[in-house]
């Protein structure tokens, strides 16, 4: 099932931070219950892409991505992800998530997401996202569907490892 109340908790709170700049890194703090756990009493692995939604949904609200997206009558949807796991989170394990914006271009944006146990420790999971707005027709290439979005002008390149199909890496800093 669904986080509900955890989505909304994230959704009300990103509402009430400030804006993001387009390259700004949303960084939000949860905890790993009982009904997150696989048979081997860690992060489901499916469940951490839903918990990934609990950074990306709020990040892109402080960006204005969804505010963009309503007015055109569009959703936000993951064209492709690519996970990397490298350290088990067990049960009431609180970590934190880093979410931020990477590059952009014609239709896609790239984003980067990472999961943090430790302040100074290697990252426990990290993912690499390419997103995108869609509606009725499809893909809508970015420049036309998400005009309001700060992410207007040039885009800078992307860096190696962030499109889906290479391992991401973690170059967002842990949670301070």
């Amino acid at each position: 099932m669904y986080p509900l109340i955890r989505f909304a908790r994230e959704v009300m709170a990103a509402r009430r931070a400030p804006r993001l700049p387009p390259m700004g890194a949303h960084v939000s703090t949860h905890r790993v219950w009982p009904w997150d756990l696989d048979p081997w009493w860690e992060l489901n692995n499916g469940r951490t892409l839903t918990l990934y939604d609990l950074g990306r949904i709020p990040m892109a609200i402080r960006l204005g991505i969804v505010q963009a997206m309503r007015e055109n009558g569009w959703g936000f949807t993951v064209a492709g992800n690519s996970v990397r796991y490298r350290k088990r989170i067990k049960l009431f394990h609180r970590f934190t998530q880093v979410s931020r914006t990477l590059a952009w271009d014609g239709r896609f944006v790239y984003m980067d997401q990472s999961m943090w146990i430790e302040a100074n420790a290697p990252t426990t999971c990290c993912c690499g996202w390419r997103s995108s707005a869609a509606g009725a027709a499809g893909l809508s290439p970015r420049p036309t569907s998400w005009p309001r979005w700060a992410m207007s002008g040039p885009a800078p390149p992307c860096p190696a490892g962030s499109r889906p199909g290479s391992p991401p890496t973690p170059s967002a800093p842990g949670p301070r």
